[in-house]
């Protein structure tokens, strides 16, 4: 009798152990959802960790927080017309991505003055011309 209880007693406590590690990859994700937020497309993704998207109001300068960095062309949808964290629903990749966005609203010639203050550019080459000076 002590065995039948000790045994059922471990195989029980095995399985809620054992099910708790279960991982669900059939959850739930409504895509109409993030269909029906502000679309735009990636027109520029360089080796930092910041991206330009083009929206319909015009260009968003946005910071990957989680090191994804969406390929140029990508189809994303979430909100680029203020500031801040959030998540982004990238269309081509099928995945939620999390970025920040910095700059919204700006044109292409504001875009590309922001991408380059962003990147480091135009830092690194005010930096190696007074280097060039000396």
């Amino acid at each position: 009798m002590k065995k039948i209880f000790t045994i059922s007693t471990l195989l029980f406590a095995a399985a809620i152990i054992l099910s708790g590690c279960y991982k669900r990859a059939d959850y739930l994700f409504d895509e109409g959802y993030w269909l029906s937020k502000e679309r735009g497309i990636v027109v520029y993704s360089g080796n930092c960790s910041y991206y330009v998207v083009e929206t319909y109001n015009g260009y968003a300068i946005i910071r990957s927080n989680d090191g994804y960095m969406p390929y140029e062309g990508s189809i994303l949808y979430g909100n680029f017309s203020s500031s801040g964290s959030r998540d982004i629903y990238n269309y081509s990749g099928r995945m939620l991505i999390n970025g920040r966005v910095q700059e919204y609203w700006l044109g292409y010639y504001d875009a590309q003055d922001a991408i380059d203050y962003y990147c480091g550019y135009y830092r690194k080459a005010i930096q190696k011309a007074e280097l060039s000076t000396k």
